[in-house]
């Protein structure tokens, strides 16, 4: 039995990676040989999550850098910390994209399960060649035909993201400021680096020198050698509203995409991951075939807690969104009060580590 991906991005490869450890051929169709991957877009990994990666996908302890604080302020409260999270060990841990994506990769190449075909977008004949498709590409034409309804929220801003080279320094605290044109969050990847996520309100200033200038006001911690090249992209959030179609599932990006804040975009994704190979490793123990069955059983399990999850994800930024325009600081001083709570430091710690815990 050959499980068909589309798509070349780091869902595609990581999905891949996971059916082939579980010795499933895997053919995945592409329409680009090669991808280019910004060198400055990172990606966060929950604890529980890493230890999975490490164990069913591809070891990454070389790749990660980990972190055991957050700790988030807020402009309207003059930087004084609103919140902070605290592990001796791991809280989760930074990884560079394009890293990530080249080991991911190189594993693949050398598995005798997994076969990569550049495929025409436009000839479509080959899906009653496969009893599975699993369909990462946004941009393919079957995406086009069966998965364009989705509630779609647009958030009329855009997300610039860099690496900053600084003085050495023990690097093992992320910081989240909430400042007056948006969230600027400051994610360790090395003692002497660091990588920023600004998500700008106000378009009209997002110049990438005047970007630029908004870190350096904004940081209380590093010592600037170099800002590298900025890139930007447009933030807004989705949900499929069907997961499925006959022996086709969407995946990765293409179910879910949220906000950039709390740094659960591909966390989603290997969580679903997760439930999607045990689905699957079930149906192999019972010796039936890996149809559109699957895809029925992904969506009842996984599509509720993806859209509270995402949409609890959209209801802290607009809390802040919102302490932004009124500026005053109730808002955050009630935050301030809540975070003392151990017990509820504790509950927010699981979530953002596991997901939605039902």
């Amino acid at each position: 039995m050959t499980v068909c991906i589309l798509g070349n991005g780091l869902a595609a490869l990581t999905l891949a990676k996971a059916l082939v450890s579980m010795n499933i051929d895997v053919e995945l169709l592409t329409q680009n040989k090669n991808l280019s991957l910004s060198k400055t877009r990172t990606l966060g990994i929950s604890k529980s999550n890493f230890d999975y990666f490490n164990k069913n996908i591809i070891n990454i302890e070389k790749l990660a850098w980990k972190l055991k604080k957050i700790e988030i302020f807020t402009d309207n409260l003059k930087k004084e910390k609103i919140l902070n999270f605290e592990d001796n060990i791991q809280l989760f841990s930074i990884i560079k994209n394009h890293e990530l994506y080249e080991n991911l990769e190189k594993d693949l190449s050398e598995n005798k399960h997994f076969k990569k075909k550049i495929s025409n977008n436009k000839n479509l004949s080959f899906v009653k060649k496969y009893s599975l498709i699993i369909n990462c590409d946004y941009a393919h034409n079957l995406t086009k035909k069966y998965f364009s309804k989705k509630i779609t929220k647009q958030y009329n801003c855009f997300a610039y993201t860099t690496i900053i080279k600084h003085k050495k320094i023990l690097n093992d605290k992320a910081i989240q400021i909430f400042t007056k044109k948006g969230p600027l969050a400051f994610l360790p990847i090395s003692n002497s680096e660091t990588s920023i996520v600004y998500s700008v309100h106000d378009t009209l200033n997002g110049k990438k020198d005047n970007i630029k200038e908004m870190i350096k006001i904004n940081n209380f911690k590093y010592k600037i050698i170099e800002i590298k090249n900025i890139d930007k992209f447009e933030l807004k959030s989705h949900d499929l509203r069907s997961y499925f179609h006959d022996n086709i599932l969407a995946f990765g990006d293409l179910l879910h995409r949220i906000h950039p804040l709390a740094g659960q975009g591909f966390n989603m994704t290997i969580r679903d991951i997760k439930i999607l190979t045990k689905i699957i490793s079930e149906k192999i123990e019972l010796g039936l075939p890996l149809d559109s069955s699957i895809n029925n059983e992904f969506e009842k399990i996984t599509k509720h807690k993806n859209f509270i999850f995402t949409n609890g994800i959209d209801f802290v930024n607009e809390f802040f969104n919102v302490e932004r325009k009124v500026k005053n600081s109730i808002l955050s001083n009630s935050v301030q009060l809540v975070g003392n709570s151990h017990l509820i430091k504790k509950v927010f710690t699981k979530i953002a580590d596991k997901g939605i815990l039902f």
